[in-house]
């Protein structure tokens, strides 16, 4: 969501979140309902409360300044919450060790 694309020329990468930020006020609250899924995954993996908290602000404060015309455009290529969310899930993850989750159910 954050860094799929690179123009030619330019260092900058940006992903599926700045072009749908593009869409007033609808694309930043689309990106915000997919940023959760990240959360919804790291609370089902067991991650701390302090990290969950850090994810909603990063998504938050994407969502917020996203909703702000051309400063936001700008904010979501550079911000890129999705992937500072995936690394405080790595890392809550490699501190925790393994995944807290419990196997799915077989019915017989």
């Amino acid at each position: 969501m954050d860094a799929k694309f690179k123009l030619p020329g330019i260092p900058i990468r940006f992903g599926l979140d700045a072009i749908i930020g593009l869409i007033p006020v609808a694309g930043d609250t689309i990106n915000l309902a997919i940023a959760g899924y990240i959360v919804t995954d790291a609370v089902r993996l067991g991650a701390r409360k302090r990290d969950i908290i850090k994810m909603l602000f990063n998504i938050f404060l994407d969502w917020l300044i996203g909703l702000i015309p051309l400063i936001g455009d700008i904010f979501d290529v550079t911000w890129k919450g999705n992937l500072r969310n995936i690394r405080i899930l790595q890392e809550a993850l490699m501190r925790e060790g393994a995944p807290k989750i419990s196997p799915p159910e077989v019915s017989k």
